[in-house]
């Protein structure tokens, strides 16, 4: 039986999936903060590590779809315990890796248990709660992703400076063994499937009614969330060499942004049900401003510093405001299938960010980052602005008396 079911508010259990989604966001990006350490270890250029990123990105967009399908019809509570045990190995194995080959393996190995933990975890606080209480259970999981940002990436960063790269991800290998021992004792098991109606013929997925609503929301994801890549993926090398702090100073910056990344989190919390179409406008919009504003301001240290909290205010809450737009969008019956998706078109963003960062930075150097950033912040505020219309007049049918869930 569903945890839904039940009368009190699951905290525990999202609480605990929260730090599933921690440890696993930490390891995604976790070489962002450490790019020189690891290009400096391994012989490489920067770029080249910073494809470590697209690599890990590719192999979730490769394998999220292929894996969720089959894997459709096991326990869900099991899947996620099983996905952070092989991505505890893959972190294990980027920590002995003795060359960039190795350690290319690892990400791989990495990606695909990502991209199946995504597939299931990003509905499974919907799983959990009724409809109108997802927005609250979606921010408190997505507290983990901040957290990843507040504290994950800042301290791996720290750990990495001082003691080697090599240990942060040993680190961060213990604390999924150790979370996957806390689903296994205080995660609700759920049931994802949909029991059909008497009389009722199933359906398959693409002749679902909220598919087209759930294909619009992915792309704007992956306009957005690509310029966003393709700058932070870089923002270590950017902040030492466009605006001239020193490596030391760098993970309290990190720390900074992840920091002020909860306060907007808390914020998506508030909003995400209430607004989760006009929301996710008025975030974006601050997201442009932000970063028009560190780009303007790079030469001045003290206001990037500004900027560059406003920004991770600003973008901390809008993955969860996507992720529950996502859910209110897709039927009950699709979740787990918009989850995957869900999960794809970020994952495509993040390697395709990571991926055109690196070209660019190679060709025209870093500061043309942030601009290209704002270039597809405002193609990604016309899809959305274009958009919304129509999907708002495919939406109002389904939340009709007559054939409301």
């Amino acid at each position: 039986m569903s945890a839904r079911t039940t009368s009190s508010f699951p905290w525990v259990g999202l609480v605990v999936l929260a730090g599933a989604i921690f440890s696993s966001v930490t390891s995604e990006f976790l070489p962002t903060g450490l790019l020189p350490d690891m290009a400096r270890d391994l012989h490489a250029s920067i770029s080249q590590v910073g494809l470590l990123v697209t690599i890990f990105a590719g192999t979730v967009v490769l394998s999220a779809m292929p894996l969720s399908a089959l894997t459709r019809n096991f326990s869900r509570k099991s899947l996620v315990v099983v996905v952070l045990l092989v991505n505890a190995a893959a972190g294990v194995l980027a920590a002995i890796a003795p060359n960039y080959e190795v350690l290319l393996g690892a990400r791989v190995l990495g990606g695909l248990a990502h991209g199946l933990f995504w597939a299931v975890v990003g509905a499974y606080a919907a799983h959990l709660v009724p409809k109108p209480q997802i927005g609250r259970a979606v921010a408190i999981t997505s507290g983990g992703g901040t957290a990843a940002f507040v504290l994950g990436v800042p301290v791996g960063t720290a750990l990495g400076h001082a003691l080697g790269w090599r240990l942060a991800f040993a680190s961060i290998a213990v604390v999924m063994v150790v979370l996957a021992i806390l689903v296994v004792r205080f995660l609700p098991a759920v049931e994802h499937r949909v029991s059909l109606s008497t009389g009722e013929i199933p359906l398959p997925a693409r002749r679902d009614r909220t598919l087209p609503g759930v294909i619009v929301v992915c792309l704007i994801i992956v306009v957005m969330a690509t310029g966003h890549n393709l700058f932070y993926t870089y923002i270590v090398p950017w902040l030492i060499g466009v605006v001239h702090f020193s490596e030391s100073a760098v993970a309290p910056l990190l720390f900074l942004y992840g920091g002020a990344g909860a306060i907007g989190l808390a914020l998506a919390g508030v909003i995400a049900d209430r607004l989760p179409r006009r929301g996710v406008l008025i975030v974006s919009g601050a997201v442009l401003l932000a970063v028009t504003a560190l780009a303007l301001v790079s030469q001045v240290p003290w206001a990037a510093v500004v900027a560059f909290a406003f920004w991770g205010a600003v973008f901390g809450g809008l993955p969860a405001m996507f992720q529950t737009r996502m859910m209110h969008v897709a039927s009950p019956r699709i979740r787990d299938l918009a989850s995957a998706l869900f999960t794809t078109s970020f994952n495509l963003a993040i390697g395709g960010g990571a991926f055109l960062g690196g070209a660019l930075l190679d060709r025209f150097g870093l500061g043309v980052l942030p601009f290209v950033d704002i270039a597809f912040i405002v193609l990604g505020l016309v899809v959305s602005v274009v958009s919304s219309a129509w999907l708002d007049a495919r939406e109002r049918p389904l939340t009709s008396p007559i054939v409301q869930e």
